[in-house]
């Protein structure tokens, strides 16, 4: 088993909650996130998108402008 997938299948805690949330509010990759918490990127979409938060990231110019 990988070390990504340590926490697959078990319930998410509060604590994974406020870090997962804090991670995204962070801007922090899906992958480092799947990592830091144990679980699969997938995972990490699923919670995210149930939870209602977005992991599009907040400090990119839309439409791929440098203005």
């Amino acid at each position: 088993m990988a070390i990504s997938d340590t926490n697959d299948h078990k319930p998410w805690t509060p604590q994974d909650l406020a870090t997962l949330s804090g991670l995204i509010k962070g801007n922090t990759p899906t992958r480092v996130i799947g990592l830091k918490l144990g679980r699969h990127e997938d995972a990490i979409y699923a919670k995210a998108k149930e939870l209602g938060l977005s992991l599009k990231p907040t400090n990119q110019s839309p439409y791929g402008s440098k203005s």
